[in-house]
């Protein structure tokens, strides 16, 4: 899988739980999931549960801890798959 095709879906997860006003075009790797997409950290676990069901892959928590970003997201789903 491609990293592009990582971003694509973590996208596609992520504006499930966004609060923000932003369109797919808005969401890059630098993009904060917390500030920038509104996402309250309580969220971001069962984000980070999508991307482990999505992606077939185990995430510790130590490693869940460090997703701030769309990009951590995907370069972490990378490093499992």
């Amino acid at each position: 899988m491609t990293q592009d095709e990582v971003f694509a879906q973590v996208k596609e997860i992520l504006q499930k739980y966004s609060k923000a006003d932003m369109t797919d075009e808005d969401i890059k790797m630098e993009t904060s999931i917390l500030d920038d997409l509104k996402v309250n950290s309580a969220r971001l676990v069962d984000i980070v549960l999508d991307f482990e069901d999505a992606f077939d892959i185990e995430v510790e928590d130590d490693d869940a801890d460090k997703v701030r970003t769309v990009g951590d997201g995907v370069e972490l789903i990378l490093a499992k798959i």
